[in-house]
C-alpha cells in the first residue's frame, strides 16, 4: 500500500519542495518520491486503467474502502511516477467529499509546479487529477 496521502502529505510535499533552491533539486525530489509508490500489479496495467491525455503511459486503479478512497498508479515514465506521488499524496485515502472539496489548482501553485513542466505534461497531470475526482463523484 502506498505512504501518499496517509504519511506524505500534500503539507509534506509543499514544505520539503520549498527547502530546495533549484527546480533540478526539485525535480530530484520528485523522482525520489516516484521511486516510493508501490508498483502496479502487471494484471493492473490494463486499457481500462490507462489515463487518457498523459503523455507517457499513466495506469490508476481507485477501491472504496468504508467512506475512503485509494489509489493505486504507476507510469512508464520516472518524473511521471513523482508527479502521481505528488497528487497522490493530496488525495489518497481521503473521503470522497474531501477529494472533491480540495483545491488542486491552489496545491500545483504552492508547488510553483506547472511552469516548470511541458504543456503535455500539464495537461497529464490534469487528467490524472480529473480521473481521481471521477472516482470520487461515482
Amino acid at each position: 500500500m502506498s505512504r501518499f496521502g496517509t504519511e506524505i502529505t500534500s503539507e509534506d510535499i509543499v514544505d520539503t519542495l520549498s527547502f530546495f533552491d533549484s527546480w533540478e533539486d526539485r525535480y530530484k525530489y520528485i523522482i525520489d518520491l516516484g521511486k516510493e509508490l508501490p508498483e502496479l500489479d502487471p494484471s493492473q496495467r490494463t486499457e481500462e486503467n490507462l489515463v487518457r491525455g498523459c503523455q507517457s503511459q499513466v495506469w490508476l486503479v481507485s477501491r472504496r474502502e468504508g467512506d475512503k478512497l485509494y489509489f493505486d498508479a504507476d507510469s512508464d515514465a520516472f518524473i511521471v511516477k513523482g508527479l502521481l506521488a505528488v497528487v497522490l499524496a493530496a488525495y489518497n485515502g481521503k473521503p470522497a467529499e474531501e477529494i472533491k472539496a480540495f483545491d488542486v489548482e491552489a496545491y500545483f501553485a504552492q508547488l510553483n509546479l506547472l511552469k516548470h513542466l511541458s504543456v503535455t505534461r500539464g495537461n497529464g497531470l490534469r487528467a490524472m487529477v480529473q480521473r481521481i475526482q471521477a472516482a470520487a463523484a461515482a
